[in-house]
């Protein structure tokens, strides 16, 4: 008898490691592995990845799950992929790919940026939507129109990095409207590729894949992907989105005014729209779901400072592998034990600039109001309701363009966090959700399922699938508290933007 196909295969091509999720067809996780793989940094700003490596990351995580981990192959019904947007993978006549895959962590085209922003940053933004930096793929392109010519002139297809394992798999280029929209080369009014933002950077059309819908199925596994990765032969691999997409949608945000929070390496605080809302301090994205946009405010704070703040403060649980395991919890107990308002500790979380609302590199973070009777506990507590202030900064912005927040989710390693989660909840005065499920890959197997027909539609995969697994209500007497303190972290931030642009001179010998 042969097996019903029911399951769901997501895959995420993380900044460090690939994720792989299965699924049945009522979103239980039946089987999941992970492979870590190299990030090289050749250069100071550069960072890049080997498009191999994914590959073999698959490789590997397919066999965990479907050879150690028992699970039934032959009951896949469906593949999706998902990673970072803007990261292009460029290959030459010969399909062979030309050099390692730019990460949309990379800094290295800032020249290209500003000369972009000053000759066409108003033509982009109304075409595109936003404004050159570094993260972008046009830029990228740029800098390697001047400092590689030869791989800028050898290149016939240009892949997004998950477009570029897809085809891996079926053997069919083509990309979706999300991550079109992160190449900063698409024409969000026309809902096509863009000639006149090619034509800035002398890019040719015919290297630019055909766009379609994030829910379409691309083609089937083909006989010798099956046999590389020993999966079926045949089965349909979905378009899907973006890492951001995938995950806003898994986390089940599919209706305007929803809102979510994500502390990961960084923040995000995102609202879904019926519409783009173009602004220079929010990003504007399609979501998975049909007629529904994500509006991304992006804080580059989150649980890398999180860490930051583990390594320096507490050295003992760093060096002690025993402890390591379990040392955010043991510096949440700490923290707890702390007030609200940390005894008048305020902390600003820019240890590597910010973006939402400042859209400021030379920004610095500091502890303001140090006194004789703080201590590493208070330190700790400071740092989640700075961050929480950070991620509130960034919901702030909505408010002017009339978008106001119907709910909250929470997602992230962040989220793991109860003390944090509770602070966040009081410091934004709002009810918080945390789905039971929150990563990409997760959202980015629901994804399969629509586009293989496993689900009547987007939104019956979610219904099915996704399930509040926390609720966290917020204290009144907390969040005014809190309202009063913000306040402080608003006037003081604004004071001290002139003395970080200084310091960072200064730094740099200016």
């Amino acid at each position: 008898m042969t097996a019903k196909r029911d399951c769901l295969l997501g895959v995420d091509i993380g900044s460090s490691n690939m994720k792989v999720i299965l699924l049945d067809d009522q979103g239980r996780v039946l089987g999941s592995a992970s492979k870590e793989f190299v990030t090289h940094y050749p250069y100071t700003d550069w960072s890049e990845q080997d498009p191999e490596d994914w590959y073999e990351a698959l490789r590997y995580c397919a066999a965990e799950i479907f050879d150690v981990q028992k699970q039934d192959r032959n009951k896949l019904a469906a593949v999706c992929i998902t990673a970072a947007a803007h990261t292009p993978v460029l290959l030459d006549k010969d399909d062979r790919v030309l050099r390692p895959a730019i990460l949309w962590t990379d800094r290295r085209s800032a020249a290209e940026c500003d000369e972009l922003n000053e000759k066409y940053g108003d033509a982009i933004y109304k075409i595109a939507y936003h404004r050159p930096s570094p993260t972008w793929t046009m830029p990228q392109l740029l800098w390697l129109k001047r400092n590689e010519p030869e791989v800028f002139e050898k290149t016939t297809r240009l892949m997004i990095a998950k477009d570029y394992l897809r085809w891996r798999l079926t053997g069919i280029w083509d990309t979706e409207i999300v991550d079109a929209q992160g190449t900063l080369l698409y024409d969000y009014g026309k809902n096509e590729w863009s000639r006149d933002l090619c034509a800035m950077i002398g890019w040719p059309m015919d290297r630019l894949p055909p766009v379609k819908d994030s829910l379409d199925v691309s083609g089937p596994i083909t006989a010798r992907a099956a046999r590389d990765l020993n999966l079926p032969e045949g089965i349909p691999v979905v378009l899907g989105g973006s890492d951001t997409a995938n995950e806003d949608y898994g986390a089940g945000c599919i209706e305007h005014g929803q809102g979510l929070f994500k502390i990961a390496t960084a923040g995000n605080a995102n609202v879904m729209t019926n519409r783009p809302y173009p602004s220079p301090l929010v990003f504007n994205y399609k979501q998975i779901m049909p007629n529904l946009w994500y509006i991304a405010g992006g804080t580059l704070s989150g649980a890398q400072v999180h860490k930051w703040l583990r390594d320096q403060f507490f050295p003992e649980l760093v060096e002690n592998e025993a402890e390591k395991h379990n040392a955010f919890a043991k510096i949440d107990k700490l923290a707890a034990d702390i007030a609200p308002g940390s005894d008048g500790l305020l902390f600003h979380p820019y240890l590597m600039g910010e973006k939402t609302p400042y859209m400021d590199p030379f920004l610095r973070g500091d502890y303001l109001g140090i006194t004789i009777r703080h201590t590493r506990a208070h330190f700790v507590r400071a740092l989640y309701e700075g961050i929480s202030f950070s991620l509130l900064d960034c919901k702030n912005v909505y408010k002017p363009m009339g978008l106001e927040w119907t709910e909250i989710r929470l997602i992230g390693g962040g989220a793991k966090s109860p003390l944090w989660r509770q602070i966040l909840c009081d410091v934004v005065g709002q009810e918080i959700l945390v789905p039971e499920n929150t990563e990409a890959a997760f959202g980015t197997a629901l994804v399969a399922g629509v586009g293989a027909g496993i689900f009547a539609d987007a939104a019956d995969a979610i219904k099915k699938s996704v399930r509040i697994g926390l609720r966290h209500r917020p204290d009144m007497r907390n969040h005014e508290r809190y309202q009063k303190m913000f306040e402080l972290y608003l006037a003081s931030q604004k004071l001290l933007v002139a003395v970080n642009h200084k310091l960072h001179a200064f730094e740099r010998g200016e």
